[in-house]
C-alpha cells in the first residue's frame, strides 16, 4: 500500500516488537485507562463510538507508558547518569513523572516560546527544565548535546523502540477491554509512536481491524511521509495542535507504520474544535486539540461516507490545555461542526433596512453582529448565526436575496475568523452626535427584532455589536445618531425596550477607537 523507498530503512522486526509490548513495564506509572462506550456520539454518528481515555492517565496524556517503559528498562548505571529530553508539553511530564519514580535526574530542554504552564507542571513532577530555542529542533539539538556532555541517557518523544512498545498497550487494552473485534481504530498522530505501537499489537491479534493516522492538514508529518516513503520534512508546521505539531516523523515509526496503517485522514483545525466540544458533551472533559484528533478524523470519515458501519474506537490522547485557549476552541467549534455561518451582508444606508435585514433573518439564533456606520450609500453588516447543519447556508442565501439584501458567506474565510471578527470598526460621522449604549438582551431567536420594533425609528444605529457567550443574556453594544441632542427623548424610548441598558458614551475606550 505504502512505497518502500527510504534508503536504508531500520530493521524492524515486529513479533520483537509486539513481544515487547507483552512485556512493557509501564504499570508502576500509567493506569488502564477505560474504553468507553459515548452513547450520544454514536447514535449521531449511526455505529458504536468507543473512547480510549488517555486524558484519565495521572500526566493526562498516554506520554506517560512510554516514559515509563523506556526508563524502566535503564540499568543502575544509566540511571545513575540521569536522562533528558526535548519536548513541548506531554513527553516532558511523562519523563519528569517517571523519572522521579525511579529515582533519576531529568533534564528536560523546552523552547522558550512553551507556556509557562507545561513548564511548572514538568518543575512541579521534580524535573530540571532548561528553555532554548523557540522550537523543537533548537531545543532536541541542546539536549543532544547535553547528553554527550554528561552522559545523560537521551529518551527520544516517539522514536525508540521502548517508547513505541509502551505506547503500544494503549492497542492491547482496547482489544482486551472491547466486548467486539472494533472495525477500525483512529489514531491521533504526530511522530508516529503512538500509531505504530497500537498498529503492531491491533495487526497481530486482530489483522482485518483498520488503523487509521488522523492529523491536521497543517501538520500532515506521516501522511506525507507514508506518501513519499521516507521521513519528508515539512517546510511549516500548523501548531494550532500543538501534541503532534511535529515536522519530521521517526524513521522507526515510518518504517512500522508502512506496514500496520490502513489509511490517513487530515483534519482542519476548525474540525478538532467541533470534536473538542463533542468530548466535552460527552464526558465533561476538555481535552487538548491533539487529544480530539482522532475524534475528527472519525466525525469527518462518516461525513464522507468512509467509515466502517461496525464498532469505531477513538484515542483521546490528552488533556492538557492551557485554559487561555478555551475560549478559542469553543468559538470555532461550531464553525467546525457546520453548526455556525458567518456571513458579510450589504444593505442600505437608510431608515429601516437594519429592521427589514433582521425579519430577513427569522428566528435563526444570532452568535455575532458586528455594524458600524459609514457615510456612503450602502452598510456592511458581519453576522454569524447558528444553523442546524452546512446545507442550511444555502437556505440563508435565498432568503436574504428575496428581500434584495446581498451575502457572501464568510465561514470558510481564516481572515475573517481569526481577525476581522473581533477588530473594532471606524469612527462615527463628525456631522451628527453620536450616544453609545450597553445593553443585556436575553438569549432568544427574535430578542434583537423586537428590540428594533419597540425603538422609535426616528433613531438611527450606528453601531451594533454583539456577541454570544453560551448564557441566559448577550451583551450587546449600540450607537444612536441624535442630530437634535435629543438624547432624553432617545432614552426613553430605549427604556421602552424592557432591555437593561447602561450608557458608555463617556468611556474612555470609545473616545480612543469610535468617537468621531
Amino acid at each position: 500500500m505504502w512505497p518502500n523507498i527510504m534508503a536504508n530503512p531500520p530493521v524492524i522486526n515486529l513479533n520483537d516488537l509486539k513481544a515487547r509490548i507483552e512485556a512493557a513495564d509501564v504499570y508502576a506509572l500509567a493506569k488502564r485507562t477505560p474504553t468507553e462506550l459515548a452513547s450520544k456520539l454514536s447514535l449521531a454518528l449511526g455505529r458504536n463510538v468507543w473512547l480510549k481515555r488517555e486524558d484519565l492517565q495521572d500526566v493526562f496524556s498516554f506520554k506517560i507508558r512510554g516514559a515509563a517503559n523506556r526508563i524502566a528498562s535503564l540499568t543502575d548505571i544509566e540511571k545513575a547518569r540521569g536522562v533528558c529530553a526535548a519536548s513541548a508539553g506531554n513527553h516532558a511530564q511523562g519523563m519528569a513523572a517517571a523519572a522521579a519514580h525511579y529515582n533519576t535526574k531529568a533534564v528536560i530542554f523546552m523552547p522558550v516560546t512553551t507556556p509557562m504552564i507545561k513548564v511548572e507542571a514538568v518543575q512541579a513532577r521534580g524535573a530540571e527544565t532548561r528553555l532554548v530555542g523557540e522550537g523543537y529542533d533548537a531545543a532536541c539539538a541542546a539536549a543532544l548535546e547535553y547528553s554527550a556532555e554528561s552522559g545523560a541517557v537521551f529518551i527520544h518523544p516517539f522514536d525508540e523502540i521502548d517508547v513505541i512498545a509502551g505506547q503500544g498497550t494503549v492497542g492491547k487494552e482496547i482489544l482486551e477491554q472491547m466486548p467486539r473485534t472494533p472495525e477500525a481504530i483512529y489514531v491521533c498522530t504526530g511522530g508516529g509512536g503512538l500509531v505504530s505501537g497500537i498498529g503492531t499489537w491491533v495487526k497481530a491479534v486482530s489483522p482485518e481491524t483498520k488503523i487509521i493516522v488522523v492529523e491536521p492538514v497543517g501538520a500532515a508529518t506521516m501522511t506525507t511521509a507514508l506518501k513519499e516513503g521516507k521521513p519528508t520534512p515539512l517546510n511549516t508546521v500548523d501548531g494550532f495542535a500543538d501534541g503532534v505539531a511535529v515536522r519530521l516523523v521517526g524513521s522507526n515509526t515510518l518504517e512500522i507504520a508502512k506496514s500496520v496503517v490502513d489509511d490517513c485522514i487530515l483534519v482542519t483545525n476548525d474540525e478538532i474544535c467541533a470534536a473538542v466540544k463533542d468530548v466535552f458533551e460527552a464526558t465533561r472533559t476538555v481535552v487538548e486539540p491533539a487529544g480530539a484528533l482522532a475524534l475528527a478524523g472519525l466525525m469527518k470519515h462518516v461525513r464522507e461516507g468512509k467509515a466502517p458501519e461496525g464498532d469505531c474506537v477513538v484515542t483521546l490522547s490528552g488533556a492538557n490545555v492551557n485554559f487561555d485557549r478555551i475560549g478559542h476552541i469553543v468559538e470555532r467549534a461550531e464553525l467546525g461542526a457546520g453548526g455556525e455561518m458567518l456571513f458579510a451582508a450589504t444593505i442600505p444606508e437608510q431608515a429601516g433596512a437594519f429592521l427589514n435585514f433582521c425579519r430577513a433573518l427569522g428566528n435563526r439564533p444570532v452568535s455575532e453582529f458586528n455594524y458600524r456606520f459609514a457615510e456612503s450609500a450602502n452598510a456592511h453588516v458581519l453576522v454569524g448565526i447558528k444553523i442546524k447543519n452546512a446545507s442550511e447556508r444555502a437556505t440563508v442565501i435565498s432568503d436574504m436575496n428575496a428581500q434584495n439584501i446581498e451575502i457572501k458567506d464568510l465561514s470558510e474565510d481564516r481572515l475573517s475568523k481569526r481577525h476581522l471578527r473581533h477588530m473594532v470598526g471606524g469612527r462615527a460621522s463628525p456631522d451628527i452626535d453620536e450616544v453609545l449604549y450597553r445593553f443585556e438582551f436575553p438569549e432568544r431567536p427574535g430578542a434583537l427584532t423586537d428590540f428594533l420594533i419597540n425603538l422609535d425609528a426616528r433613531w438611527n444605529i450606528s453601531l451594533f455589536h454583539y456577541r454570544n457567550h453560551g448564557s441566559s443574556t448577550g451583551d450587546v453594544l449600540c450607537g444612536f445618531q441624535v442630530p437634535e441632542g435629543d438624547i432624553e427623548a432617545l432614552e426613553e424610548s430605549l427604556r421602552n425596550t424592557g432591555y437593561p441598558m447602561t450608557p458608555e458614551t463617556q468611556n474612555v475606550a470609545y473616545d480612543y477607537f469610535l468617537r468621531a
